[in-house]
């Protein structure tokens, strides 16, 4: 038989033992939130959403294969959406900053020419500028050759060595070179400000005042300065995976200018906006959008405080179609200045500028993988704008130019 008392005695130890092992769990399932919560705060910065108790999905994985280079990777979009390229401009084109031979032989003219007839591009402003004999030369073999009305030629000036009196002799050549048939000065090179020094070894700033009877005589004539001043501002920050210009800075190590070597962006944006400034009656040309293309909102103030300044859109393509919204409001309200320019004649690149500013496609491939690692989308612009971007406001830029082919 078995014993009662000792049978309570056993009850009893069961009890206090469950009691125990439920206040265990209890423990238990506390620390496991604490600690979910502390492993969530140790979490990596973006690895969990602020107020979450847990990481994202994914968070901390690490891949189970080789990754690919970046110029490897080139995903197939599944993206199902209208697409309307573009082969030709709707309207004919003035390109203010092309890059040609200075003298271009006929053989070489009938080259360009045909591309030109194919993109609707009716002029090209040969802004590879010259001066003297070799400017001479350049104009005679345009006007001489088979298409005297396609090209047109700028005078340019070599800043090295500058020193007392170089300002005066610089303006008399200009003036000679414009009435030997140059219709504008440029491209003054990124080289103006960044490297280009004195005759006494100092660097030659943009707002030097020993240029300015150049500046003065350029408004006197009447021509246009188009002016490349420094150089996308990622060149000038670390090369690290935070740039997003770091594939084009590695394959061009001659685009990067480090501090202490070189002047600061910003200290060239200042020299040239004081040069502006000084000369409210010359019409400069900032090539290359002043290199704000990314923020608009600068280059808007800018142009809002200096009525004689226009900009150009080469080699900024990429910064335009990601931000095709804000890309369009800025041309409708600056469309009177603002001139087309491609910078490097490749015509298989003129239709992406023909289907950035035309359509409102979505999600279409840029050209250049250094430039840009996303895709385009369309401004959609207006017909009115179109006609000033592509050649109304390089007609009132230099009046002397052939003025039939243009509606």
């Amino acid at each position: 038989m078995s014993d009662p008392v000792r049978s309570v005695a056993t009850v009893d130890r069961w009890r206090h033992l469950r009691r125990w092992i439920a206040a265990g769990a209890a423990i238990a399932a506390l620390v496991g939130a604490v600690m979910g919560t502390w492993s969530a705060a140790q979490a990596p910065e973006g690895d969990r959403s602020a107020g979450a108790l847990g990481n994202r999905p994914g968070a901390s994985r690490e891949p189970d294969r080789p990754l690919p280079d970046i110029r490897q990777y080139r995903p197939e979009s599944t993206l199902v959406v209208a697409q309307h390229p573009v082969p030709r401009a709707r309207y004919p084109v003035i390109d203010i900053h092309s890059h040609q031979p200075a003298p271009i032989s006929d053989e070489q003219m009938r080259t360009v020419v045909a591309s030109m007839d194919r993109l609707n591009l009716r002029i090209l402003v040969n802004a590879s500028g010259t001066s003297g004999e070799r400017l001479t030369r350049s104009v005679a073999a345009l006007r001489e050759g088979p298409f005297p009305d396609r090209m047109v030629m700028f005078a340019n000036v070599d800043f090295r060595g500058v020193g007392p009196g170089f300002g005066a002799r610089a303006a008399r050549q200009l003036e000679a070179d414009v009435e030997a048939g140059a219709v504008g000065l440029g491209e003054i090179s990124k080289g103006f400000g960044l490297m280009t020094r004195k005759a006494d070894g100092t660097r030659l700033t943009l707002d030097d005042p020993e240029l300015d009877p150049i500046w003065a005589t350029a408004a006197r004539l009447g021509i246009p300065v188009l002016i490349h001043t420094a150089d996308p501002p990622e060149f000038f920050e670390p090369i690290d995976f935070a740039n997003e210009r770091f594939l084009e800075l590695a394959l061009y190590p001659n685009r990067r200018f480090p501090a202490g070597e070189f002047p600061a962006f910003e200290t060239l944006m200042a020299e040239r906006d004081r040069l502006f400034r000084r000369h409210p009656q010359t019409r400069f040309v900032a090539a290359h959008f002043g290199w704000h293309a990314s923020d608009l909102g600068r280059l808007g103030r800018l142009l809002d405080e200096l009525p004689n300044l226009y900009v150009e859109t080469g080699a900024i393509l990429a910064e335009l179609g990601r931000q095709p919204r804000a890309a369009h409001a800025f041309f409708v309200k600056y469309q009177d200045r603002i001139v087309f320019g491609k910078d490097s004649f490749q015509p298989d690149e003129y239709p992406y500028f023909w289907r950035t500013f035309e359509t409102a496609d979505e999600y279409f491939d840029y050209y250049r993988d250094y430039h840009a690692f996303w895709k385009l989308y369309g401004m959609d612009l207006p017909d009115g704008v179109l006609r000033k971007l592509y050649y109304g406001n390089a007609l009132t830029l230099m009046p002397r130019l052939p003025r039939a082919a243009f509606p």
